[in-house]
């Protein structure tokens, strides 16, 4: 029924029709010279009832104070600028560009000047960071048409500028825990203007701005026509849904980050679609990990689910994206994160049946697309090789296998020149099922043209392990990650960070506002009736 009811809504929304009969609209600020009756977005949030419109007219929307959740799964410790814990608010910004949730506190719209950030909360340990919009377990909210910025990282769980959060750190060992379902995230901007460089790494990640546009513990919901930049971990996020994902993220544009896109145990239905990674220092992620449990990252189908997309192996599909010029060490990185390889367009890393197809991979100098597997430590290990014979005790490896690397175009990657840089190569430890290449044309290196001719379809029966030792040393070398005697060899060459460099927002003209903000909301007196159904939302 859930299932059916959020259909049925999305389908009257796109068609902009009003959603729900009784439903009011709270505005906040003024538009047109008409002022609202709030004047701060969690004001009118917290008067909203649920299924309520609030729309926001241009303006700075500094946020001085902190929420936290007082109830849900577990017991929250996650700061916010605004909580919304009702379920199916509509939240909406008359301009994309102007409409800004700042996370700074005094000067400019965003402000790059540290005494201007916002570090949050005093807890343990120092400042508690903040997260911008956070919608906590709330089914079916809706985040449109507006930019968010500067919330940042802090030493807890926070420096997420818009994070649907279904119960972040809830997972167990083997059980998936989802209290959220359903949600629409449109004509958003993401970004941070500030990074403390000078200070240690430490400190630098505490104060850096963690994650653009983020779902957790989440099933069901989609982004669309999304921009996010700048982050010390990645531009977007999904994790923490095993195979209950079912979520989708189309026209995304990701850049100047430690990973365009980071996934870790996010399987089943998802899809990447017609999508833009571009200048990150590694542009697209999925991994398995002991982390937002339980692992692994699964792209099969859930049991009676067929594939949504012809020609794939499964339910998650990264399809029709660019993928281009992912080359940039100077970008704000600090932790995990920054052992992202340089230079490289996708890495799964740990993944299982997951299908690329039809994407594009230009110009990222060390590979187009990585298979590797993912070494981590310690317990759940759930789906991965405890105490590996390769890792040693104490370890826990997810080796990937069942991936498809299908019809997909590469040019000019592998500039770099190290050995096994190039289109594509993989890399595993253990006997699994194969991976599969096949359709995939241009500029293919030695080590890609072998692989596609070996393995044109995936296997359901084990073949033995690929450990591909010159790949693996330059795997690690790039990441600077050490696992004597493997790594650097002479005359390997990656670029290393030298200077953050935080970029400015693209111009207006290349984050377009929906067409009409008024399509779908009951008339008022900033959205006349003749306005309210004008068929122009895009979804």
């Amino acid at each position: 029924m859930r299932r059916r009811f959020l259909f049925g809504l999305v389908v009257m929304l796109s068609l902009g029709l009003p959603a729900l009969a009784g439903a009011h609209v709270l505005r906040v600020g003024t538009f047109h010279g008409i002022k609202g009756q709030y004047k701060t977005i969690q004001a009118a949030v917290d008067a909203a009832k649920p299924g309520d419109w609030i729309l926001i007219g241009p303006g700075d929307y500094k946020t001085h104070s902190s929420r936290l959740p007082t109830s849900g799964h577990p017991a929250s410790s996650f700061p916010a600028g605004v909580l919304i814990t009702k379920p199916r608010l509509r939240l909406r910004g008359m301009n994309r560009n102007t409409v800004i949730v700042d996370g700074t506190k005094s000067g400019h719209a965003c402000s790059r000047v540290k005494a201007d950030q916002n570090f949050g909360p005093k807890v343990s340990g120092g400042p508690g960071g903040l997260n911008g919009i956070m919608v906590w377990e709330a089914d079916d909210v809706w985040v449109q048409n507006l930019t968010a910025c500067n919330f940042l990282n802090g030493n807890g769980d926070a420096g997420n500028e818009i994070w649907w959060n279904g119960g972040a750190n809830s997972g167990g060992a083997t059980k998936v825990s989802i209290h959220g379902w359903g949600y629409l995230g449109s004509y958003l901007t993401a970004t941070s203007t500030f990074f403390d460089g000078p200070v240690s790494t430490l400190k630098a990640e505490h104060t850096a701005a963690a994650y653009g546009i983020f779902s957790s513990n989440w099933n069901g919901g989609t982004w669309d026509h999304t921009y996010s930049s700048n982050f010390n971990d990645s531009d977007y996020y999904i994790g923490a849904c095993g195979q209950q994902c079912n979520q989708t993220v189309n026209h995304a544009w990701a850049e100047f980050s430690a990973l365009g896109y980071s996934g870790s145990n996010s399987g089943g239905n998802l899809i990447i679609k017609n999508s833009q990674f571009d200048n990150n220092e590694d542009g697209f992620s999925t991994n398995t990990q002991n982390g937002d449990n339980p692992p692994p990252q699964d792209g099969a189908c859930p049991k009676g689910v067929k594939p949504s997309v012809k020609g794939a192996v499964g339910c998650w599909v990264f399809m029709h994206n660019y993928v281009h010029d992912n080359n940039n060490p100077n970008v704000p990185s600090a932790g995990s994160a920054a052992a992202g390889p340089v230079g490289t367009g996708l890495s799964d890393a740990g993944g299982r049946n997951d299908t690329v197809m039809n994407n594009r991979f230009v110009n990222n100098k060390a590979w187009g697309v990585i298979f590797v597997p993912y070494s981590d430590s310690g317990p759940p290990c759930t789906g991965g090789t405890p105490n590996s014979p390769i890792l040693g005790p104490g370890s826990c490896l997810f080796d990937e296998w069942g991936d498809a690397l299908i019809g997909n175009k590469f040019t000019n990657n592998g500039g770099y020149g190290n050995p096994t840089n190039g289109a594509f190569d993989q890399l595993n430890f253990e006997s699994h099922p194969s991976d599969c290449y096949r359709r995939n044309t241009g500029q293919l290196s030695a080590d890609a043209m072998k692989l596609q001719q070996k393995y044109p379809t995936c296997t359901k029966g084990n073949v033995p392990p690929n450990v591909n030792v010159p790949f693996l040393d330059e795997v690690l070398c790039d990441s600077q990650v050490k696992v004597p005697p493997f790594g650097c060899q002479p005359g390997d060459h990656y670029p290393r960070r030298t200077k953050v460099v935080m970029h400015p927002l693209p111009p207006a003209s290349k984050l377009p506002s929906m067409p009409n903000p008024c399509a779908g909301v009951p008339a008022n007196p900033w959205c006349p009736a003749k306005h309210a159904v004008d068929v122009s939302f895009t979804g």
